[in-house]
């Protein structure tokens, strides 16, 4: 049984910087693919970054790409996304989500029917 408890959402101004976690209980949380995902009110859940087992592969959607970076602590069980120069449209609910496979999917990651397991969101508002 695998549980994903999100933290570190709020509220920030254009520009600004937040960081989401995720911590993750269940085994193996080394052997994981894991994700951050997000959705805004009217939209359909969209991939943010990908990470894979060991750390060493990253995937971004276009979006974030130079203002996003996720991270893991394999002996800590968490993941981790540094979210800077934060733009109004990052509005949304964050959602951290994991799939127990030694490679992430390098073309379909951004989909949601790849993960296993989802965490239940934290909110992150962005005013200009």
């Amino acid at each position: 049984q695998v549980q994903l408890v999100e933290s570190g959402g709020g509220s920030v101004q254009a520009g600004g910087s937040l960081s989401l976690s995720c911590l993750y209980s269940g085994v193996s949380f080394g052997t994981n693919c894991m994700a951050w995902f997000r959705q805004a009110p009217g939209k359909e859940r969209e991939g943010v970054a990908a990470i894979s087992p060991d750390g060493k592969r990253k995937y971004y959607v276009d979006s974030v790409k130079g203002r996003f970076t996720i991270s893991r602590d394999n002996a800590k069980n968490t993941l981790d996304l540094q979210m800077n120069s934060l733009k109004p449209e990052d509005t949304a609910m964050y959602y951290c989500a994991a799939d127990p496979r030694l490679y992430c999917p390098f073309l379909t990651w951004s989909r949601e029917p790849e993960w296993n397991s989802w965490g239940q969101g934290t909110q992150v508002t962005v005013s200009s």
